[in-house]
C-alpha cells in the first residue's frame, strides 16, 4: 500500500503493562471511558494501551469493511454490522475488534471479527476472543490478511478462505485495499464482481 498518501503525522503508541489485576484494569478503563482515541486490551494480567489509533489503521479498517459489505450485498447475503464493541470474559480477557459482522441472523456474539494490526503488541489476539467462541477472526497486517476459523474442537486454525465466503479470495480484497482512493476502490471492486459473475454465468 502507498502509505505516502495517508497522513502519517499521528503515530500509534503502544504501552504494555504486566501483572495487572482485573480490578486494576477495570479502574484504568473507567478513567479512560471518555477518551475514544485510546484502546485497551487485557489478557490474563497483561494490559496493552494503544493511543492514538492512526490514519492508516482507520483507512484499512473502513475500506475492508466497505468491501465485505459490497460483496455480501452483491450476493444477497443477509448480514448485520456490529462495529467495534468490547468483548470480554470477566477476570480473564477484554478486547475491542475494529469491525464485526453477524451473518444470516443477528446474534449476541458476531460470526466474524476484524482486527487491523499496524503496531504489534505482546497479547495473543486470537486468544483474546477465544472465550467467546467467535467463529472467525480476520487479521490485516502488513498488506496481508490472515483468517482463523474455530474448528469443532474449539481450537482456531488458519484457513485460506472464510467459511462464510468460500468463493472470495482474500488476496483480491488486498488489491482494492491498496488503492489510494477508498471510493474508487469500492467502485472498482463492485465492477470486478459484476464482470466475474457475468462471465461465470455465460459459461454455464
Amino acid at each position: 500500500m502507498d502509505t505516502s498518501l495517508l497522513d502519517r503525522t499521528v503515530e500509534e503508541k503502544l504501552v504494555t503493562l504486566t501483572d495487572v489485576t482485573w480490578e486494576q484494569f477495570k479502574g484504568i478503563e473507567a478513567q479512560l471511558i471518555d477518551n475514544r482515541s485510546v484502546r485497551l486490551s487485557y489478557l490474563s494480567g497483561i494490559l496493552e494501551i494503544m493511543s492514538p489509533v492512526g490514519p492508516l489503521h482507520e483507512y484499512v479498517k473502513t475500506t475492508l469493511g466497505y468491501l465485505l459489505e459490497a460483496y455480501m450485498r452483491f450476493l444477497g447475503m443477509r448480514f448485520y454490522g456490529k462495529g467495534g464493541f468490547t468483548i470480554e470474559k470477566t477476570g480473564y480477557a477484554s478486547g475491542t475488534p475494529d469491525e464485526s459482522y453477524c451473518i444470516g441472523t443477528d446474534k449476541e456474539t458476531p460470526d466474524i471479527l476484524i482486527e487491523i494490526i499496524v503496531t504489534s503488541g505482546t497479547i495473543n489476539r486470537r486468544e483474546l476472543y477465544r472465550p467467546k467462541q467467535v467463529p472467525e477472526v480476520w487479521f490485516w497486517k502488513s498488506d496481508t490478511i490472515r483468517i482463523f476459523h474455530l474448528n469443532s474442537s474449539g481450537d482456531d486454525e488458519e484457513v485460506n478462505r472464510s467459511s462464510f465466503f468460500p468463493n472470495l479470495d482474500p488476496n483480491v480484497l488486498l488489491q482494492y485495499i491498496a488503492m489510494p482512493d477508498q471510493y474508487d476502490a469500492v467502485q472498482a471492486f463492485e465492477q470486478f464482481l459484476r464482470s466475474l459473475y457475468r462471465n461465470e454465468t455465460s459459461t454455464l
